[in-house]
């Protein structure tokens, strides 16, 4: 049994997700955070809102809140829409509570004493229509190594270096389209190249992270150079230093803020749950696992930054140092990133309106068919195109006529002809041979789901829905009325295994899998969902907001369980919808409208 932290991308707070997002940081976590509860690990689920920086500033304003209010609004709705999708989380919090600044302060102040905080002047980019800073990341212009049009002030995602804004040819703000103006400013940055070797040591040693992901990792360390982790703007972190904390124009960057969320949130639940330290096995011990899932836009964040702070708080760069009082932190073992998931041949775009928000998608299909959909056709290796058409397809063909349908006639076969499960006979070849294809998959599907390749896991575990209906079409109970000893041993091993095949897609399906636990009779929480708390912060009483949290103790072992004679079974409801067809062309049509 191993201390498994499943670290994920924290939503920016400055609108609605859409089926992208939670196809690259939310189901993938979620499988994989479930099925380790299953195989008997201790798992902690942690990530929250996103909330400071230059976006969430420009758009308040826009709307005439404060940014505040503005995260407020979007953390509310972020949260309500990853409960509605059954997201696990332990603790699913935020970037404005007291907790986490506090410990992103200690960060820093560690970081700094370590002396891998530099001070330097840099040029800054200034909007010449409001004079605020524009950060990196909204200043776009062609790269001047590879002449990419389209990089960005602090990274090109075409060659993957590293940039400084001011190096940009033809720059432009993403805001307003302005040239901005470049002047000279003062801030800290985190001293990267002393990290090179670090860094370089422990990428080379991290032989099973995908081929891709670690490629671009190992790639970053050629063009290493310090890194602004300040920036002129009044919505962060303050900076905790004498002179720099009072003004109110400096804070600290976004990204050095948001990748702290991972230990600031493990922190906050051990405060919850009443043992203030219970985070440490996860951070501290040495031999707990951490897996961090983000789409593969924020690689360089957690390949190379956030490793860098750890590293930097350790003391274990090239200028030394020692921890601070959260002690040495353990590094990620795995950093789980996906690709694009694009809609209907194009990218998403929330300003042009071509978007599928989460909240929407829930509210006009089962939110297991939407997991379905991202596990069995995801962007787990490269960029995929999510069409209607193909949601349709698998909705009907594999969820409702597959497995949908296995359970349904499982059940109404059991309650025409028993009205309970009925104690099997001597059992057959074919028996046997169905039972054996069903045990062998939970060694198979959770390998896969461990190394993180859901959609072979979940390809897995539908081939064994298939050869169930095989075995159901072959043996033909229907024809075997008069064979009552017959009859109730094939019935009994159809039940056993759609009870196995229940078990190995609860990860994936755990809505449904809470309504087939009960189809066959069984009682109480056989799939546990999050919930949605209300809490105060835990640092001041005047602030409130909703976790997700939930208690995750009740899931069935990663193991067949023999189903028991005698457990009343009646005439079922089907568990999964079936779609029109007529609703594609009236999805395509409001993608259309925007």
């Amino acid at each position: 049994m191993a201390h498994i932290l499943s670290a994920v991308a924290w939503p920016y707070a400055n609108g609605p997700r859409h089926i992208g997002h939670v196809a690259g940081f939310g189901v993938p976590s979620d499988v994989f955070s479930r099925y380790m509860r299953m195989a008997g690990h201790q798992v902690l689920m942690v990530s929250g809102t996103d909330e400071h920086g230059t976006p969430i500033l420009v758009q308040a304003e826009q709307e005439g809140v404060s940014p505040q209010e503005l995260a407020d609004r979007y953390n509310r709705v972020i949260v309500e829409d990853l409960a509605a999708l059954g997201l696990s989380y332990d603790l699913f919090t935020r970037t404005t509570t007291r907790n986490h600044y506090a410990v992103v302060q200690e960060m820093f102040r560690t970081v700094h004493k370590n002396g891998y905080m530099v001070e330097r002047s840099t040029m800054g980019a200034i909007s010449p229509s409001t004079g605020r800073t524009l950060p990196d990341r909204y200043i776009e212009g062609t790269c001047p190594i590879c002449g990419y049009d389209g990089a960005r002030g602090d990274q090109c995602d075409n060659c993957g270096n590293q940039l400084d804004a001011a190096d940009l040819i033809h720059p432009h703000s993403r805001i307003n389209g302005e040239v901005p103006k470049f002047v000279e400013q003062s801030h800290f940055f985190l001293d990267l190249p002393a990290f090179v070797d670090a860094l370089g040591d422990w990428l080379r040693t991290r032989t099973d992270w995908r081929p891709n992901v670690l490629k671009f990792s190992l790639n970053l360390l050629d063009d290493v150079r310090p890194r602004a982790m300040t920036r002129d703007i009044d919505w962060g972190i303050p900076i905790p230093l004498p002179g720099w904390e009072e003004n109110p124009n400096k804070r600290l960057y976004v990204w050095f803020d948001a990748v702290i969320g991972y230990l600031s949130a493990s922190i906050e639940w051990a405060r919850r749950s009443g043992d203030g330290e219970a985070w440490r096995a996860w951070w501290n011990d040495g031999q707990a696992l951490a897996y961090y899932f983000m789409g593969k836009d924020n690689i360089t964040f957690h390949s190379q930054i956030w490793p860098a702070e750890l590293l930097g708080y350790a003391g274990k760069g090239a200028r030394g140092g020692a921890p601070g009082v959260f002690g040495e932190l353990d590094l990620p073992t795995e950093v789980v990133s996906s690709e694009f998931l694009n809609v209907e041949g194009k990218q998403f775009s929330t300003s042009r309106g071509r978007v599928i928000l989460v909240r929407d998608f829930l509210a006009r299909y089962q939110p297991d068919a939407l997991r379905y959909y991202l596990s069995a056709a995801g962007p787990e290796t490269q960029d995929v195109d999510f069409t209607w058409a193909e949601f349709y397809r698998r909705t009907n063909d594999e969820l409702v006529a597959g497995w949908g349908n296995l359970v349904n006639r499982t059940a109404s076969m059991v309650a025409a002809n028993f009205g309970e499960i009925p104690a099997a006979g001597q059992r057959q070849p074919v028996d046997e041979a169905l039972l054996a294809t069903t045990t062998t998959a939970f060694g198979t599907v959770g390998d896969l789901v461990g190394r993180h390749h859901q959609r072979q896991a979940l390809g897995e575990a539908m081939r064994v829905v298939q050869e169930a209906n095989r075995y159901v079409s072959e043996t033909e109970p229907w024809k075997l009325k008069t064979d009552r000893d017959r009859l109730a041993t094939v019935l009994n091993t159809t039940v056993q295994a759609v009870s196995d095949l229940n078990t190995l897609l609860s990860p994936f399906l755990p809505h449904s899998a809470q309504q087939v636990h009960e189809v066959l009779g069984g009682t109480g929480t056989f799939s546990p969902l999050p919930r949605i708390d209300e809490v105060d912060d835990l640092d001041d009483p005047t602030r409130h907001y909703p976790v997700l949290t939930g208690d995750y103790t009740a899931v069935p072992a990663w193991k067949p369980v023999a189903v028991v004679p005698g457990t009343p079974v009646a005439k079922p409801t089907p568990v999964f919808t079936k779609l029109d067809e007529q609703g594609i062309a009236d999805e395509l049509e409001r993608l259309r409208e925007g």
